[in-house]
């Protein structure tokens, strides 16, 4: 989603956080796919921290880079990896319910215009 004026002025901060969390989807899929990689270090897009940074003017690489943060494990693993299944697991069902919440409300102030606009 661009983050021009009309966007903006229709959706919000509702724009800012479907393109957020969309990008913080890819980032722990990122991470699931590379479970098995020696070395892997996952991370994580701290996703207050991000929205911030995009509501106080910054582009959105900056916001993601100043945001993206490393995974602490639990329980190291022998060969360096920092990915735990359940924590990504958990993360994506986190960042997947509030994508679906975003989306929904991004619909219905689509609808809420259509209907305006067709005199409903």
């Amino acid at each position: 989603m661009s983050d021009n004026g009309i966007s903006s002025g229709l959706f919000g901060i509702h724009a800012t956080a479907l393109e957020l969390r969309s990008q913080r989807m890819g980032l722990i899929t990122s991470n699931i796919a590379n479970a098995a990689t020696p070395g892997y270090k996952a991370r994580d897009i701290d996703f207050a921290a991000a929205l911030n940074a995009r509501m106080g003017g910054a582009s959105n690489d900056k916001a993601i880079t100043s945001a993206t943060r490393y995974r602490v494990p639990v329980m190291p693993s022998m060969d360096g990896n920092t990915v735990e299944m359940a924590t990504e697991q958990l993360a994506f069902s986190e960042n997947a319910v509030g994508y679906s919440a975003t989306l929904s409300f991004i619909r219905g102030r689509v609808d809420t215009i259509t209907r305006a606009l067709k005199g409903d």
